[in-house]
């Protein structure tokens, strides 16, 4: 891999052009959104942040998945634990109640002994809406070192010969060592955070190279996506698709969809690759098509009972995230327009609001539907894209600068 000076170059081109048409997105999204539309949103948000006051001093780990509508809890994060500070963080900046800000520096805290965990792929989930958005938000340095080490864990997962980011497993475990998912591609800003703070290319250059191999192995010509590509992890050959979480090899995940639609979307931005841009306006043109009139994906697109089956809203919040980034991106105005009928369908039809119990903000979200592991329930990640999704639209200047837009 050669580490050129291009991806600095290119990661820069990429900030720029978004820097100079967030002024245009901002008005466009407000044209966008109806009287009727900012007023379920602005409720939804409202909802979240009073629901949060009345749960958050009393959650005892990472919330993981609801349970009859409680929260179980993971003490390491599990993979989910970067949302749990997220949500927190991105409350405080709704709100100004100081309390958010306070809890969320407090549970960021206590992901630190995953800075050097080199089992998961899933650094970018833990530390990029944690503490990177700790130091955006507060400039505080430690958020800064913390997660350029999470990256620098995270590159050690990175095949050479098949140029992609092994997903799961130990790096002495033989087993998965050439299996590559789709949501990898939202571990990659990771990365390039790592390239803009340090200046060096390594980070911000396999990022590119893992997204230029999820790009030929996992776009179907239809546009959509299989959860699972496999490589012969030793000669870095392809094998195929396949799937855990979705239906089979060959349908198409919905969540899977969302993180490629966002992902490619951010790698875009970062980069300045055309291609990217090309490959996340057909993943969203195949997710679009396939939408319910009711606007909250199916938990898979292409399983056989589609469009009449399981909800999952955490995919429909994670997709309008990735349209509303990518009507920026692309200038079309149509997936700004998706984006804000899905916030407004989820805010009105999947919120926990007539519950009297609930922990969670969004229900009828699905985790993994063929192990009937979360079917319909509330999962972190569903609270976090919400809340980021809606302050996209209502704050959209705040927002960029905690997620660095």
């Amino acid at each position: 891999m050669s580490l050129s000076r291009r991806a600095l170059l290119t990661s820069a081109a990429g900030a720029a052009v978004a820097a100079g048409t967030l002024a245009k997105t901002t008005s466009a999204t407000a044209a966008a959104l109806g009287s009727g539309d900012a007023r379920t949103l602005k409720a939804a948000a409202d909802y979240a942040i009073a629901k949060l006051r009345a749960v958050a001093p009393n959650v005892t780990g990472f919330p993981l998945i609801t349970k009859f509508e409680k929260w179980t809890y993971t003490q390491n994060g599990d993979w989910v634990g970067g949302f749990w500070p997220g949500t927190l963080w991105l409350a405080w900046l709704y709100s100004g109640d100081a309390q958010f800000k306070t809890l969320a520096q407090d549970w960021a805290d206590k992901l630190a002994p995953r800075r050097t965990d080199t089992g998961t792929h899933d650094l970018g989930f833990l530390f990029y809406p944690s503490w990177v958005t700790a130091w955006r938000l507060t400039g505080e340095d430690k958020w800064r070192t913390g997660a350029i080490q999470a990256a620098s864990s995270l590159i050690q997962r990175y095949n050479s010969k098949g140029h992609f980011i092994r997903a799961w497993g130990n790096l002495s475990d033989p087993n998965n060592a050439g299996r590559v998912i789709i949501d990898t591609m939202m571990n990659l800003d990771l990365l390039a955070f790592a390239t803009e703070q340090t200046g060096d290319p390594i980070y911000l250059d396999i990022a590119t190279e893992h997204a230029k191999t999820a790009q030929r192995a996992f776009l179907r010509p239809d546009g959509s996506t299989p959860h699972v590509f496999d490589f012969n992890p030793s000669t870095g050959a392809p094998i195929g698709p396949n799937t855990v979480q979705g239906y089979s090899p060959t349908s198409c995940w919905s969540r899977g969809q969302a993180w490629g639609i966002y992902g490619f979307t951010t790698m875009y931005r970062r980069t300045g690759n055309a291609q990217f841009l090309a490959t996340a306006t057909r993943l969203a043109d195949f997710a679009l098509g396939a939408l319910t009139p009711d606007n909250v994906p199916v938990w898979d697109y292409l399983a056989p009972q589609a469009p009449n089956d399981i909800k999952d809203a955490s995919a429909g919040v994670v997709m309008a995230c990735g349209l509303l980034d990518l009507a920026n991106a692309s200038q079309r105005s149509s997936y700004r327009h998706a984006a804000v009928r899905i916030l407004t369908a989820i805010s009105q039809t999947c919120l926990t609001t007539k519950s009297t119990r609930a922990d969670a903000i969004v229900a009828r979200c699905t985790r993994n539907r063929p192990s009937e592991d979360g079917v319909e329930v509330s999962v972190p990640y569903g609270d976090y894209y919400l809340l980021e999704g809606i302050l996209r639209i209502l704050k959209p200047t705040e927002l960029a600068q905690a997620i660095g837009l």
